[in-house]
């Protein structure tokens, strides 16, 4: 029993391959293959839609005598899945696409034929371009003005990304802050500003805002230049004394002092002492009393 996996075979001293018999095969040879609708069809026989890309066994043969630029064209045979009539379709190498010959009709493909309106129009302006060569100068000045628009777009989207990775986010943050601030302030001080016309639309007279800092400022400084104040400054001038009694009705004395306290003046100027004139002191001398004469 021989080998079933062999590696090498025995060839004997006096074997020959050229005598061998070779099987001529048909120019017109067929191939089973496995292959998918090229395009959306329909059965002419039994009307079944049959779509892009449904798989079939098909056979494969080449187109005798026909050829394009030296590329062979090849048909091919499928059956429909219904009515099991044959259908036949062949390659097209000037269009790149397939074209249906037998047994089916091509559905309606708007974007085929947009492409084939576009390639129409291409053709024609190629062909009046060759006729008329004023027609080719204006068509080559708007291409080229197309062209420099086009160069000028780019350089501003260029500059424009540039100008974007430049941005550094923490910037960008912080503006962004700085405008919020400002805008809070701005709204604040609008606030107010309508709030003092409507007190003033309301009250008919305007308001006076103070600072309370400013004012224990105004009030320690007058402490000070009342404490500083010499007591021999001048004699006419009366002097103030301040007592810290309680005030006899506190509800009138707080309206007019804040601190309940109670200033009294005192005046400093003497009087001067009345003396009898000399003369009329010598004249009682003279006399005397009218018990003792």
């Amino acid at each position: 029993m021989s080998e079933r996996k062999v590696l090498n075979k025995y060839y004997p001293p006096d074997f020959d391959p050229s005598k061998l018999p070779r099987a001529k095969r048909s120019k017109n040879r067929q191939f089973t293959i496995r292959l998918m609708a090229p395009c959306n069809m329909r059965c002419k026989t039994c009307g079944e839609y049959i779509y892009k890309g449904k798989k079939f066994n098909a056979r494969k043969e080449d187109v005798m005598g026909d050829s394009y630029l030296g590329i062979q064209i090849y048909r091919f045979y499928i059956k429909c899945t219904k009515c099991l009539r044959e259908i036949t379709f062949k390659t097209d190498p000037a269009n790149g696409d397939y074209e249906l010959e037998h047994g089916a009709m091509r559905n309606f493909e708007s974007v085929r034929l947009a492409e084939k309106q576009a390639k129409e129009e291409a053709a024609k302006v190629l062909e009046e371009e060759a006729l008329n060569p004023m027609k080719l100068l204006e068509n080559r000045t708007r291409d080229s003005r197309q062209e420099m628009a086009a160069i000028e777009a780019l350089e501003d989207i260029k500059e424009l990304n540039a100008r974007h990775a430049d941005i550094k986010i923490e910037q960008m943050l912080t503006q962004k802050r700085e405008q919020e601030k400002q805008y809070e302030l701005l709204k604040k001080q609008l606030d107010e500003e309508e709030d003092e016309a409507e007190i003033k639309r309301v009250f008919g007279k305007s308001i006076v805002k103070t600072d309370p800092d400013e004012d224990m400022e105004s009030e320690e400084i007058i402490e000070k230049t009342e404490e500083e104040v010499p007591l021999a400054q001048s004699t006419t001038k009366p002097k103030t004394t301040i007592s810290f009694t309680q005030p006899f009705n506190a509800k009138k004395q707080s309206s007019k002092n804040p601190l309940g306290m109670i200033i009294k003046k005192k005046s400093t100027t003497t009087e001067p002492i009345s003396k009898p004139p000399a003369g009329l002191s010598s004249l009682l001398a003279c006399y005397d009393d009218d018990d003792s004469s």
